[in-house]
């Protein structure tokens, strides 16, 4: 079982966690959060008290455009219908945010605070998101979650802290979002088998490959 490596975006000592899972992933990326959501109930039900470690994959960078609502919504639709029917109760196409970049500079920050409150401020961002339908680029929304976890506002150089994990990810062989390392090993968007029949959009979770994942995790 890997031991936790210091990070130096936590004042918590690694040492406290068995484990830390890291994976990289855009805030806006739905698929990631189902397999965070699906993450977090593991976690639950096996009784770990192992660490996220949720770093930026700013999908509008790799791209070189943000993520179109339309996609994400197409995308939210078919997970919704066919994996993840608890899920994405809330999502509004017209409060998708211009930008991840902002949130992202958030959880980034609340990180630097300690583990735990990096990792609950980048699950409500999502919760935000897909199932409360808030525009997670309004500074107002933003704020608010940002004070209800404690968290000061993002400093100056919090875009900075996106650029570098950005950085880091492509460095260890991040393709897309979700990514997932744990224990020495991989798993890119472990949750769910995603492809497309003829311009159509096919998902369907990936039951045997969730389970070689969980195993990695939590073994």
């Amino acid at each position: 079982m890997e031991r936790a490596a210091a990070d130096d975006a936590t004042a918590d000592p690694a040492a406290r966690f068995a484990v830390v899972i890291e994976v990289y992933a855009d805030v806006v990326c739905p698929f990631t959060h189902v397999g965070l959501r699906r993450l977090v109930a593991a976690r639950r039900e096996l009784g770990r008290d192992d660490a996220f470690r949720i770093r930026a994959w700013p999908l509008e960078l790799v791209n070189g455009a943000p993520l179109a609502s339309e996609l994400v919504v197409e995308e939210v639709g078919e997970l919704h219908r066919l994996v993840a029917p608890e899920l994405f109760a809330g999502l509004d196409a017209r409060a998708f945010p211009t930008t991840s970049l902002p949130a992202l500079a958030l959880a980034a920050s609340a990180y630097r605070q300690d583990m735990r409150t990096g990792e609950s401020v980048s699950l409500a961002l999502r919760d935000a998101l897909f199932e409360r339908g808030e525009d997670i680029s309004d500074p107002g929304v933003l704020a608010a979650l940002a004070d209800a976890h404690g968290v000061a506002a993002p400093g100056p150089d919090a875009a900075e802290l996106v650029l570098a994990e950005w950085a880091e990810g492509q460095t260890r062989g991040v393709i897309g979002s979700p990514h997932f390392f744990v224990s020495g090993r991989d798993f890119f968007c472990p949750a769910l088998d995603i492809t497309r029949v003829d311009g159509h959009l096919r998902i369907s979770a990936d039951v045997e490959g969730f389970a070689e994942f969980i195993a990695s995790c939590f073994a």
